[in-house]
């Protein structure tokens, strides 16, 4: 049976077999992902030769499923509660393959339910209202602090200019001295 991995979780896949602890070997991280280790070295192979994304690209069924890719951190908390309660009671195995199909891993899964747990799940999108928010006050907190700044650099130069005049009409310094 060939399954059908989207291009996100081989990237995901790739990258958490790259970034793996020294002790954790190749073969295991492939099992604790749920994939063998030959697939695994082939992504990473694809990877290491820049073909990973391209991999497939004029298949229709692989296009339909990119579309559908979405980051964990882009899934909503409804829709991060929904997969959940779908990957309840199912076995390991199973919830691999569920998540497969998303595009994501089974470490996602234990992840969120964490946060409901402790009551740390937030939506991305307060978490992007609270950042856009912060961002705009601190926008706004620097176009005052350049208006001041630039009202103070025309003041200097506006000064300056009135002290080359000055010179030019009473003379240099030498004859304000005496």
């Amino acid at each position: 049976m060939s399954q059908k991995y989207t291009e996100g979780f081989k990237i995901q896949a790739v990258e958490k077999a790259l970034n793996r602890a020294t002790e954790t070997s190749l073969t295991d991280m492939a099992e604790t992902l749920g994939i063998s280790r030959s697939a695994l070295s082939r992504w990473i192979t694809q990877s290491k030769n820049d073909q990973l994304e391209t991999t497939k690209d004029n298949d229709p069924q692989n296009a339909i499923m990119k579309e559908n890719e979405k980051r964990p951190q882009d899934w909503t908390a409804e829709s991060r509660f929904q997969f959940i309660t779908e990957s309840n009671g199912l076995n390991e195995k199973e919830i691999s393959e569920l998540c497969r199909a998303q595009g994501l891993f089974p470490h996602h899964i234990k992840e969120w339910k964490q946060q409901f747990i402790s009551g740390t799940a937030q939506p991305a999108d307060t978490r992007k209202q609270v950042t856009i928010k912060t961002l705009r006050n601190e926008i706004k907190e620097l176009n005052k602090d350049l208006n001041r700044k630039n009202k103070a650099l025309a003041e200097t130069a506006a000064l300056l200019v009135l002290q080359k005049k000055v010179n030019e009409i009473w003379g240099s310094s030498e004859v304000n001295s005496q």
